[in-house]
């Protein structure tokens, strides 16, 4: 198979967040306080806009910025969750994406089942499954509960389960999101090193996290996000400063100035 890689051609997508559509008596005594009665009109945003990205064999991309930057939203692009309104994707490649981790899963079937529904929903064979399964069992430290409705797992069960799905087998492209938020320190340091070997073997790797430590150890490639668009590209070393300097601390210096006139009205 040819070498993998990604090509993002001014893509663009909008969301739409609706204003006051819950009804609620509490809604309502508020609009009649503080709106006039008024509803709140739509507010619409770019989560990416006219974005462009290549990314092509042996790239590590880190990818940062603040809060709803549109770091995540690019990834469940790439991964074909979320499709572009404009612009053009071409992705080449097995992608095995770690993103909000245990999502997929049905809490009335079990855990094995789950594994089952999960793995087929990945595209992934059957044949392979039957060879596997009993490592991710293993891996997720589940043998006694493996048979039990996930409904009564723990947060950090369910956690082990998903991730151990995840990364049973070797990508081709690697999407890694914020995903080790649930869980003993234990098996989160045990899941970190099954990352890296899984960042070694991959081909192509895109990482999101507020964690520039671990960026800085595991890209050689660095995105600044900023409101949907790419605010810099390039090495760690210059990218990472520019991103706390100049968005970080450039977003505090506008709320610090914003504040007076918002105290005066």
């Amino acid at each position: 198979m040819p070498n993998p890689f990604i090509k993002i051609e001014d893509v663009s997508l909008e969301f739409c967040m609706y204003g006051n559509r819950a009804g609620s008596l509490k809604e309502w005594l508020l609009n009649k306080i503080v709106g006039g009665g008024k509803r709140h009109s739509d507010l619409r945003f770019h989560a990416l806009k006219n974005f462009n990205l290549e990314v092509r064999s042996g790239a590590r991309v880190g990818i940062v910025g603040l809060n709803g930057a549109g770091k995540s939203t690019l990834l469940k692009v790439i991964n074909g969750i979320y499709l572009p309104q404009t612009g053009r994707l071409e992705v080449q490649g097995e992608i095995i994406p770690l993103i909000e981790l245990g999502t997929g899963f049905d809490i009335q079937l079990t855990g094995r089942e789950n594994i089952a529904f999960n793995w087929v929903m990945l595209g992934r064979s059957l044949s392979d499954l039957k060879r596997l399964e009993r490592n991710i069992i293993a891996f997720a430290e589940l043998e006694e509960f493996i048979d039990m409705p996930i409904k009564y797992y723990s947060s950090g069960m369910t956690a082990r389960l998903a991730f151990s799905i995840a990364t049973a087998v070797r990508p081709d492209i690697l999407l890694i999101d914020e995903i080790f938020s649930t869980g003993d320190e234990r098996f989160v340091e045990k899941a970190m090193t099954r990352m890296l070997e899984l960042v070694d073997q991959a081909n192509i790797v895109f990482l999101v996290s507020h964690n520039l430590s671990l960026i800085e150890r595991i890209a050689n490639r660095v995105i600044v996000m900023h409101k949907g668009e790419i605010a810099g590209d390039g090495l760690g070393e210059r990218m990472l400063p520019f991103y706390i300097n100049d968005i970080v601390h450039g977003e505090e210096r506008k709320r610090e100035l914003a504040q007076p006139r918002a105290a005066h009205g």
